[in-house]
This record gives structure tokens, sequence and C-alpha cells, in this order.
């Protein structure tokens, strides 16, 4: 699967026409546009990892647990080795321990606790991520609130979604299914509070040089998946086909070596390419 394919999905929340009814009447049109845009991808589910190839397509996916408390490691082990297609093959109760077992295991997916002793689930998120070889896991935090003070951090570290420890058995093994597609995993309450965060930072005087590596039809193309638009509305808006941008997604992510179109709109953010309001 490509990357360039995916919309991020919003866990729980269809798309809807309308106002978004969770908004803050201090929140302006374009953040509420950008949330409710971050719509379910169309795409199918499929067991293979991003990065494998399409022999590994048919086997379950590989799942490990990270959590420092046993109740949580043996009961969504239990749950996630009770479905077909996913496979528990390893737990872990810290951080440095969760590194040296995905070496081990090659996991498709890690459930990956953020508060944990020795060396807590952010940290680790950033190492394993930056572990050297092709193949890397869908790192998915684990956290008790979802205003948890650590999601943006994991999020730009690299993570791929955020699931809530009193979430339902079904959305536990939804989140696994969807990440292990290659697609990014956010609940619309913490999408909000992403936006929200850019929102009282001052806008960078110029662009950041990490964009230098694009093109001007890639910036273009930067600037609506920023503002939650998919390919094919990206592509009726700058009069392109689909195909061709699916290319330049495919190329942005290269480019600034970003995971998922989550990342890119957190770098279009960042880098100054965009900012709230617009």
């Amino acid at each position: 699967m490509n990357l360039a394919d995916v919309d991020v999905t919003l866990w729980g929340e269809p798309r809807r026409n309308g106002p978004w009814k969770g908004s803050s009447s201090g929140m302006s049109a374009s953040v509420v546009t950008i949330i409710e845009s971050m719509s379910s991808s169309e795409t199918p589910y499929s067991s293979a990892h991003p990065d494998s190839d399409s022999s590994a397509s048919q086997r379950p996916i590989r799942v490990c647990i990270v959590d420092d408390q046993a109740m949580v490691r043996q009961g969504f082990g239990a749950l996630l080795d009770a479905q077909s297609d996913v496979s528990v093959v390893g737990s872990a109760d810290d951080g440095a321990e969760a590194m040296a077992l995905v070496k081990r295991t090659d996991p498709d997916v890690v459930l990956m606790d953020i508060r944990m002793p020795r060396l807590n689930g952010l940290d680790a998120t950033r190492e394993i991520l930056a572990m050297p070889g092709e193949r890397r896991p869908r790192i998915i935090i684990l956290t008790t609130f979802d205003a948890d003070e650590y999601v943006f951090s994991a999020l730009r570290a690299g993570a791929s979604g955020f699931l809530l420890k009193d979430a339902t058995a079904e959305d536990l093994v939804s989140a696994v299914r969807v990440v292990a597609t290659g697609e990014a995993l956010l609940s619309p309450s913490i999408t909000r509070k992403l936006i929200e965060d850019y929102a009282t930072r001052p806008a960078p005087k110029k662009l950041s040089s990490t964009l230098n590596a694009l093109t001007d039809r890639e910036l273009d193309v930067m600037r609506q998946v920023a503002t939650g638009e998919t390919n094919a509305e990206i592509a009726s808006r700058l009069f392109l086909s689909e195909q061709t941008v699916k290319t330049h997604v495919s190329r942005i992510l290269n480019k600034l070596g970003l995971r998922d179109r989550t990342q890119v709109v957190v770098e279009a953010y960042e880098s100054g390419l965009v900012s709230v309001g617009e």
C-alpha cells in the first residue's frame, strides 16, 4: 500500500456535512474544516505491513503490547489473540524492554503505554522508529486521558495513532487493523487539541528551510493536505488527476522523511507553510 493513498481516519466519527458539534465557539472556521475533513479512508483492510512485500499479505498482524500494568497486557493480549487475523508475538513492561522485543519479534503494530519506568513510551517510540532497516512497526499510543500531556510529542515522534485504555474491545481490534494498513488513527478530541495547540503559537516569521526540497506544486499539495482535504478534493481544487496528487503526496512523504498524512499536517504548521485561520 502506498501511504499517499491514505487519508487520516477520525476514529468513530463519520464525516458529516454539517458543523462540528463538539467545536468551541473560539475555533476558526478553517480549524473546524480541518477536523471535519479528516475522514475515514476507503482503503480495504490488508494484513500486510506497509513496508512489507506482497508475500506477507496473508499473514496475521503481528502485535506487541507494552504496558507496565500486567492486567492491561494480559487483557489486551487475550482479546487480540482471539482474532483470526491478529497474533500477539510478545509483551513488555517498559520502554527499554520494548526495544529489545521489537528487534526480536519484528511486529507490525506496537501498543505502547506512555508512562512507564526506566524508559517511557515517548522515548521508546522515538528509539524504535529510529532503528535501522526498512521495516518499522506502526505504534499506537495507549493513554488514560485524551488530554495526555505527551500526546502531541508522541505524534511528532512518529506514533500512528492513539487508543484510550477504556476503549471497547471493538475499538481495540479496529485500531490495530486500521493502523496495520498504514492509516493514521486520531480521535476527534485529540485532533481538535492538536489544531488548537497550533492556534496558540505565534506564526513563524519565515518558511522553514526543511521545505526547500519540495517543488512549488508539491508545496501546493501539502497546503491542501494540511487543511484535511482528500486526494480527490485536492485533485479537483488544483485541476490535477487523483493519481498525480497521490504521486505528489508520496514524494512529499519521501523528501521530508514523514510517515503519513498526519505528520504532513504537523510539518505544514510547524514549518510555517500554513497557519490557523488560512
